[in-house]
């Protein structure tokens, strides 16, 4: 009898995680931010996930674009059950999941013939070789010319020091018949044991012993699947384009933004030797060992189509902008690969003032005169900048926000339902980014307390822990468990207050807001202008 799994850790399910690069006007961007032509601006588009996992990214994008067809298929039963689940609850009609493998996925009779954007997160890296073949051979089939494929992985540049660490982690947790997490902790703390004696290993790759150290902390579930497939592959970059090549894909840029401005990434010295390499694919790898890259997200496209530069300014002037970060005026700290980014707040300062009234295209702000007497160099690689750290965002069309608002409030309030028994999906859907804001669980449980008619702060906090009382749960404050019923509420009535003066205004400029009371008004509380750290997106906060 033979096994379903292919060695792929199945008695565990994987997280409940959203990827915001997977955003369609995200990737939209990156193409353009990149001088390529894309089709993402067509009224239909068809866009298939290998692997989606539990669904949650598909679903969440499938509310914020519903002038979008999505297919997205895994072999977990459960993952694809528990998909086909919240689409139903948030009333998606455009979104179709299958529980197939990559061998027999392209019998489904309910496929398009052909897709415009083909999606793998997190998959290539963790299939063995014969999955990888079928994944190229089904991309080759299926995607439709100009098309674009979006694809994660581990690089080879930061994992090689840690490949026989992960193989000791495997080996150890193949004698054992315990469930996988426990698993995964009797091979942690076996590595552990290992470095005490000593271990050379460890000595000369500290790398490794930081990554054992932090892998302590992590979520068990995230390690089994990370570390603890029979199948793991970190790439270099050339071996995997050589097979994309067969696909009749080329490499388009990084789905991160940050990593098309040099002078952020890379040192003088390494810009310079990087220009002189004539051949991308050589580029790429030379750049990886430059900045030991640890995990790649690319986008390739079947038919590559090259902007003029009139043209390229054209596409970036239809851009439409939003401010994703609370801002009254204060000054931006942002890091990156190369350590803290050098920003002008006199050039950055007009930009984001004038994104706070609602979304806007770059034209519409290049006619206001917020960009004063910048070049267009320099707009360029400050908006690329804004919108790779996460301030900012690119947007659907201005046009037909009411109808994809009604779409994702329906979807939203079913997510924050969920938030009464979890807190597992962390993100809402904005019919304005047509991607995904991520909400702790008491933030959407406010959400929820303001949609039922409750206006004052208190009585959001007031509900929260109705809820949380109930469960038997209490509030985790400065790394100790409260208590007291008196506690727990002054703090959840703090977070709350916090919550309608700091972030509640831009849930409504992002239409994440599920339907409010007529007559409800922002309360009016100060606070201080500076963008705090914990507000940023995870991935600008430091590079590991």
């Amino acid at each position: 009898m033979s096994d379903w799994t292919s060695g792929y850790v199945a008695d565990v399910d994987y997280t409940h995680d959203f990827f915001h690069e997977m955003t369609p006007a995200m990737l939209a961007l990156s193409a353009t931010s990149r001088g390529q032509k894309h089709g993402l601006n067509q009224k239909r588009l068809s866009y298939c996930e290998l692997g989606c996992g539990q669904g949650f990214t598909a679903n969440l994008l499938a509310a914020a674009n519903p002038h979008i067809d999505f297919h997205a298929m895994d072999f977990m039963p459960g993952h694809i059950a528990g998909a086909r689940e919240l689409a139903v609850e948030g009333g998606l009609d455009n979104v179709h999941f299958y529980e197939r493998s990559f061998a027999d996925f392209e019998e489904e009779t309910a496929l398009p013939k052909q897709f415009d954007v083909i999606a793998l997160h997190g998959v290539m890296s963790w299939v063995s070789k014969e999955n990888q073949d079928l994944i190229v051979d089904f991309i080759g089939r299926r995607l439709a010319a100009g098309g674009m494929v979006y694809i994660s992985y581990n690089v080879l540049a930061a994992w090689a020091a840690a490949m026989p660490l992960r193989r000791v982690l495997l080996d150890h947790a193949a004698q054992s018949s315990s469930p996988t997490e426990d698993r995964v902790d009797e091979a942690l703390a076996f590595a552990a044991k290992l470095e005490a004696t000593g271990a050379k290993f460890f000595t000369i790759n500290p790398s490794a012993s930081s990554r054992l150290g932090s892998a302590k902390n992590m979520s068990r579930k995230y390690l089994a699947h990370e570390l603890f497939n029979a199948d793991w592959t970190p790439f270099h970059f050339g071996d995997l384009a050589a097979h994309l090549d067969q696909a009749k894909l080329s490499f388009v840029g990084s789905s991160c933004v940050l990593d098309h401005v040099a002078d952020i990434s890379l040192t003088p010295q390494q810009g310079e030797l990087l220009a002189a390499e004539s051949d991308p694919v050589q580029r790429e790898n030379l750049r990886d060992v430059m900045v030991n890259e640890q995990f790649r997200s690319d986008l390739f496209v079947k038919g590559p189509r090259q902007h003029t530069e009139r043209s390229a300014i054209g596409a970036w002037f239809e851009t439409p902008l939003a401010l994703m970060q609370r801002y009254n005026g204060g000054v931006l700290k942002l890091r990156w690969r190369q350590g803290e980014i050098a920003l002008d707040h006199a050039q950055y300062a007009p930009i984001l003032d004038a994104l706070v009234a609602g979304p806007a295209t770059v034209r519409s702000l290049l006619d206001q005169g917020v960009f004063g007497r910048m070049t267009w160099g320099e707009i360029s690689r400050l908006l690329t900048i804004l919108v790779g750290s996460g301030i900012l965002s690119p947007c659907l069309p201005l046009e037909g926000r009411a109808a994809r608002e009604a779409r994702c409030q329906a979807f939203n309030l079913a997510l924050c339902k969920r938030a009464e028994d979890s807190d597992t999906l962390r993100f809402l859907a904005s019919p304005v980014t047509g991607g995904g804001v991520e909400f702790d669980r008491f933030e959407q449980l406010f959400l929820l307390a303001l949609s039922e008619g409750k206006t004052d702060p208190n009585q959001w906090a007031d509900m929260v822990w109705g809820i949380l009382s109930a469960q038997g749960q209490r509030v985790r404050h400065e790394g100790r468990m409260l208590e007291s019923d008196a506690e727990n509420l002054a703090v959840l009535q703090v977070r709350a207050t916090n919550f309608a003066a700091r972030r509640l205004p831009l849930c409504i400029s992002l239409g994440l807001c599920l339907p409010l009371q007529e007559g409800f008004a922002v309360p009016d509380l100060q606070q201080d202008a500076d963008l705090d750290a914990a507000e940023l997106p995870r991935q600008i906060r430091g590079v590991a």
